[in-house]
């Protein structure tokens, strides 16, 4: 009786037994210099890389045509009506600076909604992932942001606001003259008012990351307070309806052209510490929410 024959093992293939190829750490060339420049990035590459953003983008420009249409536009019209139909026993009580309010409550929208877009709109497109890779520093984007809108909003404002109150100096020559303060109210600090209600809107847009929606809550709290003061029929509300025509938006803006539509509440300088309080503690929640999510 035969065995079984068991084959014979096979030697393995010669190419699983070469040895795998060697890798040399690269020689460093001595006295090599990258010809690619390292800089150490600042706050300002940030300024200048938002200042790009802000101006190339067509919104930009179109949203602020339409304020300085605004703003210039329905303030000369305002100023020439008035001039053409009011006695001077009409003007004696107003200063010719009075009829730029009415531009620039409608033009306050404008810089709203761009302020809303120059944070949120990133989100809706997600370009702000690119924006947080170019720069991983999230607060300094803010910042950033903050600092080129802040100044394209007040030298915008503050250009189209003093034009008018030239004009209307000279329009309405039977009104009361305005003193230095005023003028520096109505120009200065008006301008200074919208910008602040401006970055208000950016903190909103950063918070909510939502266009339509931190738009559409600032609208309302421009605009909602007089609108229900003005509804309150109640004795018995008496009290918060005067709060809320003393502390309404549109209220703090006639107190800058000397002309408040209520007799008590802030008055002189007070709306613009309000509004740099109130902008300082939203733009803080801005920057805190910035750190603790993802973008």
């Amino acid at each position: 009786m035969s065995t079984p024959q068991h084959p014979s093992p096979q030697a393995a293939p010669a190419w699983q037994g070469a040895p795998g190829p060697s890798y040399a750490a690269p020689v460093p060339v001595p006295g090599y210099t990258s010809p690619i420049p390292i800089v150490r990035t600042h706050l300002g590459h940030a300024v200048a890389s938002e200042w790009t953003k802000i101006r190339s983008v067509r919104s930009t420009m179109w949203t602020l045509g339409v304020f300085v249409l605004l703003v210039v536009g329905i303030g000369l019209l305002a100023g020439a009506i008035v001039s053409a139909n009011a006695s001077e026993a009409d003007l004696a009580g107003e200063t010719a600076l009075s009829f730029g309010f009415f531009g620039v409550l409608l033009g306050s929208m404008c810089i709203i909604t761009l302020g809303v877009l120059t944070t949120a709109s990133e989100y809706g497109t997600g370009m702000i992932r690119t924006t947080m890779v170019a720069c991983p520093s999230r607060s300094r984007v803010l910042v950033a942001k903050a600092i080129v809108f802040f100044a394209v909003a007040f030298v915008v404002t503050l250009a189209s606001s003093g034009f008018v109150a030239m004009v209307h100096v000279g329009m309405l020559g039977d009104a009361r003259q305005p003193t230095g303060e005023e003028w520096l109210k109505a120009t200065f600090g008006v301008s200074f008012y919208i910008a602040l209600l401006g970055l208000l809107s950016l903190a909103v847009g950063s918070i909510i990351r939502h266009s339509a929606g931190a738009i559409t809550i600032m609208i309302g709290v421009l605009l909602a307070p007089l609108v229900i003061a003005i509804f309150m029929f109640s004795s018995s509300l008496a009290d918060l309806q005067q709060a809320l025509f003393e502390y309404s938006i549109p209220n703090q803006l006639s107190i800058f052209y000397s002309s408040s539509l209520s007799d008590s509440g802030p008055s002189g300088w007070d709306p613009l510490w309000i509004a740099l309080g109130l902008t300082t503690a939203v733009l803080g929640a801005a920057f805190a929410l910035l750190e603790k999510r993802d973008v």
